[in-house]
């Protein structure tokens, strides 16, 4: 009789054990499955980053990641690392800005054959000048606009499950973006003043938005000092301005910015193109918020 109860006991205990072991392995194939089940997305710089944050906000099963540092700030130049190279890999899609900005877009195409890629300034008519077309879309505040809705449009073809959650959040965040552009118009439209110099061509979409006539570019590509006679045609430029102010980036050195002014009187202030910043929803609102409060201060 005990050796009958013994061998009872000992399968029960075999029994227990055999299904705590079940229930960790179906536990861990779960949680295997809920990670496969992530949409994982990767925006290549800054603004793109902000804007699809508010297109995905609050959606389970949706992750991005920005491939480059938040202040690594524009793309023009920049060189792949074995590290974008992983993320991208890794990624179900990825999010450019497009219009030339990426360099290497064209290279994450071809060789990337499973990745699908979204260029959020698809459709935007481009500005061009003698240097070719301007990549600095987002800087208007209805371009940005559009690519936030392009954005929310293209992920809901690839994830139609999320579908109208991507087009809530875009069309609360493009409300958002037009009372943002109505109070700058407010506040820039009737300034006396409308001739700026700025320091690169980060900020023709954002002149023409707002009637802003750029007489001068201090350098056109960032870490690239003026010739001396360039230097000589921007002092020209500022020294006819009837509001002597420069206009500076907050990603950049202002060395030059400060050899003109003091050359000219002029005084040196700062624009944000948005192309660095925090991992804040509304950080893009925000910098433009003191924009405008900056040209009311320097073309009044």
């Amino acid at each position: 009789m005990k050796k009958l109860l013994l061998v009872v006991l000992s399968v029960m205990t075999m029994m227990v054990f055999t299904a705590c072991g079940s229930e960790k392995t179906s536990t861990s194939q779960e949680d295997k499955a809920n990670s496969e089940d992530k949409i994982k997305i990767v925006t290549s710089f800054y603004p793109i980053y902000i804007e699809t944050l508010n297109v995905t906000k609050g959606i389970d099963g949706v992750v991005v990641e920005n491939m480059t540092k938040s202040q690594t700030g524009c793309l023009h130049d920049y060189q792949m690392t074995p590290a974008d190279m992983k993320k991208l890999e890794n990624a179900d899609v990825f999010i450019a800005n497009g219009a030339g900005m990426e360099s290497f877009l064209q290279d994450v195409i071809d060789n990337q054959k499973n990745l699908k890629v979204v260029e959020a300034a698809k459709g935007i008519e481009l500005l061009a000048d003698e240097h070719g077309e301007n990549p600095h879309v987002w800087v208007s505040v209805s371009n940005c606009m559009t690519q936030v809705q392009t954005i929310a449009d293209e992920l809901s073809k690839l994830d139609p499950e999320h579908a109208d959650a991507y087009q809530k959040n875009a069309k609360e965040y493009i409300a958002k973006l037009e009372d943002l552009k109505q109070d700058m118009h407010n506040q820039i439209d009737n300034l006396p003043h409308k001739d700026i110099v700025t320091f690169h061509e980060a900020f023709p979409y954002f002149a023409k938005e707002f009637n802003l006539n750029i007489v001068g570019v201090i350098e056109r590509e960032p870490g690239t000092a003026p010739t001396p006679s360039e230097l000589d045609e921007i002092i020209a430029q500022v020294n006819d301005l009837q509001a002597k102010a420069l206009f500076a980036e907050p990603q950049y050195s202002s060395t030059a910015a400060k050899t003109i002014a003091n050359e000219t009187g002029a005084k040196v202030y700062t624009l944000d193109p948005v192309v660095t910043g925090e991992n804040d929803l509304d950080a893009y609102i925000e910098a433009m918020k003191q924009n405008a409060l900056t040209l009311q201060e320097a073309l009044k």
